[in-house]
C-alpha cells in the first residue's frame, strides 16, 4: 500500500492555470460580507476551494469581466460548486457599501454564490498588503488596482495566481483539479 501511495504522489498533479504559488499558506483575514453583514474569515472556508479576487462595484471594465468569468467557471464545475467559495475583497472602501455590493452581485448573477467583502481603508489595506494588491484612486473617480485571482486549495494553501485575462475553460479546469484533490496528498 505504501508503494502505491508513493507512486501516486510522484505522478504529479495536473498543472493549474496561472503562476504556481508553491502551496504557501494563504494569509488569513476577517472582513464583513457586504450583502449579509456577516464576518467572514478566510480560514473558516477551509474544506472548500476558494477563488479570491479583488474588485470594486463601480469598475467600468476588468471587475465586471472577472465576475462574469468566475460565474461561468463556477457553472462549469457544476456538481463541485458546493465545495467552491467565490470571494471578492473590495478595493474601494469609500464606495463599496452593502447596497452597492448586493447590486453588483445581482447584476452579475452571483447573488448567494459570491461573498463581496468590505471594510474601512485601514482594514482592507492590511489585506491588500498580504496579497500584493495596489489600490489607487484615479482622478476619474475610478480605482487602479491589480486584477489578481488567487486559487486556494481546501487546506488553505495558495496554489495559483491568475489574472482577468484567464480563459474560462482554463479556470474551470483548474478548479476541477483542486476540487478533486484528495486530502491525502
Amino acid at each position: 500500500m505504501l508503494i502505491l501511495v508513493g507512486v501516486l504522489a510522484s505522478c504529479g498533479a495536473p498543472a493549474l492555470a496561472g503562476t504556481d504559488l508553491q502551496k504557501r499558506p494563504a494569509p488569513d483575514f476577517t472582513l464583513i460580507d457586504g450583502p449579509t453583514g456577516e464576518a467572514v474569515s478566510l480560514s473558516a472556508l477551509r474544506g472548500k476551494v476558494v477563488v479570491l479576487t479583488f474588485l470594486y462595484t463601480q469598475c467600468p471594465d476588468v471587475c465586471p469581466l472577472t465576475a462574469e468569468k468566475l460565474r461561468d467557471a463556477r457553472d462549469r464545475v457544476a456538481s463541485g460548486a458546493a465545495d467552491l467559495a467565490l470571494v471578492a475583497v473590495s478595493v474601494d472602501p469609500r464606495n463599496d457599501t452593502p447596497e452597492a455590493t448586493r447590486d453588483f452581485l445581482r447584476a452579475h448573477r452571483l447573488g448567494g454564490a459570491m461573498r463581496f467583502l468590505i471594510g474601512d481603508g485601514s482594514t482592507l489595506g492590511r489585506v491588500w498588503a498580504m496579497y500584493g494588491i495596489a489600490s489607487l484612486p484615479a482622478q476619474s473617480g475610478s480605482v487602479e488596482h491589480n486584477d489578481a485571482i488567487y486559487l486556494i486549495d481546501k487546506q488553505g494553501r495558495a496554489r495559483s495566481l491568475a489574472h482577468s485575462d484567464i480563459d474560462v475553460d482554463a479556470l474551470a479546469a483548474s478548479l476541477k483539479v483542486l476540487l478533486n484533490e484528495s486530502r491525502l496528498f
